[in-house]
């Protein structure tokens, strides 16, 4: 048996496992910024790439330069080293679950509500943060 035909066999399988949608397009569509993703059910998913791990800041050209994995579930762009699985952006998630949590994480220290708003101003009241303090070695 040949290697190729021993892949393409475990491609056509991992294919009908696949339970939810796969991918069957992908483009860059410049004029709204956005990675479009067709996927087998008809419906397209878009989003700009600043969204994604690896995407941001790229340039068009190699935004445009999209591969899909021949199960349909990963996307791949080779200009840029960038992968994401499609099932996951369904869900939601644009990167590793590290870059996630950095990205989460950033956005929560931006929120402002009434608490933390609360919080800083009896800090304030208090002299501010307290200084850190260097122990001598």
């Amino acid at each position: 048996m040949a290697e190729g035909d021993e892949f393409d066999r475990a491609t056509e399988a991992g294919v009908r496992r696949a339970t939810g949608p796969v991918a069957v397009s992908a483009r860059y569509d410049r004029g709204r910024g956005r990675i479009v993703v067709g996927l087998s059910t008809g419906l397209e998913l878009a989003f700009p790439p600043h969204m994604a791990e690896g995407l941001s800041g790229a340039p068009p050209a190699a935004l445009a330069d999209i591969q899909i994995t021949p199960s349909g579930l990963g996307l791949h762009w080779p200009r840029l080293d960038a992968d994401l699985y499609v099932p996951g952006l369904l869900e939601g998630v644009f990167g590793s679950r590290r870059w996630m949590a950095a990205r989460l994480g950033a956005a929560g220290g931006r929120v402002r509500s009434a608490v933390k708003t609360a919080a800083s101003r009896e800090n304030g009241r208090l002299g501010g943060r307290p200084r850190k303090s260097h122990a001598a070695g």
